[in-house]
């Protein structure tokens, strides 16, 4: 049974959402704020997490969620009040895999869940031939396990962003990936609709990590999509 934490300031909205997980059959662990949300989270290791952004005072979600993907990919689903098309991009781009605002139907939390564990599986367990070490250079993926290697150091992904990041790999060299593409690389089987602007997002954010280490991975065809450098 996959574990999943909730992490919300409401008890109302903890005990909705535990208990449409539990029904779909999936095991709820419970925090009330962003220490405590910590905490479990290093102590239990999660399969996912539902996270919301505000929770005063003492940490906010966005200072959780920050946290753990300095050291870990596990999947974050956001809780929002706002729902601009900005807030959305800023969940992304703090490391989110989804994004839900309020009110919401408990339904439709647990179909992004299920979702994003899908792509996680999908990842992990069903590539069939292509299971094992993807590499180019010094760049490397072990889809076995989702994780990313640069140089033999890992560069920790999202589950999006690894499965982004595999799409590109997998092309010829040299190869532009189109947006549709890493959607559909990314995204398999979910049924909500991924804009550009969201696409964009999880590469910047991918980008980002790897600038961290000195290097430009992803290069911008304009009008077209992207692809990796050649110099690897």
């Amino acid at each position: 049974m996959q574990t999943i934490l909730v992490v919300d300031d409401h008890q109302p909205i903890r005990d909705n959402v535990c208990y449409a997980l539990s029904q779909a059959g999936y095991d709820c662990i419970e925090a009330t704020d962003g220490e405590s949300a910590l905490e479990i989270f290093w102590e239990k290791n999660p399969e996912l997490v539902i996270l919301d952004i505000e929770m005063p005072p003492g940490i906010d979600g966005i200072e959780v969620c920050k946290q753990i993907r300095s050291r870990s990919g596990t999947p974050i689903v956001f809780l929002s009040c706002r729902d601009e098309e900005i807030d959305r991009v800023i969940g992304l781009e703090l490391g989110s895999d989804d994004y839900v605002t309020k009110p919401f139907s408990t339904r439709e939390l647990v179909a992004r869940v299920k979702n994003v564990l899908r792509r996680t599986t999908r990842l992990t367990d069903n590539q069939g031939t292509a299971r094992g070490l993807l590499s180019r250079g010094k760049l490397s993926v072990d889809i076995d396990r989702y994780k990313a290697y640069w140089n033999n150091e890992e560069i920790v992904l999202t589950v999006t962003e690894f499965g982004m990041l595999q799409v590109m790999l997998s092309a010829e060299l040299g190869v532009v990936v189109s947006r549709d593409d890493l959607m559909d690389g990314a995204y398999e089987h979910d049924n909500h609709v991924v804009s550009d602007r969201t696409i964009d997002s999880h590469i910047r954010r991918i980008r980002k990590k790897f600038s961290l280490k000195g290097i430009n991975l992803i290069e911008t065809s304009h009008g077209r999509g992207y692809k990796l450098t050649l110099e690897l």
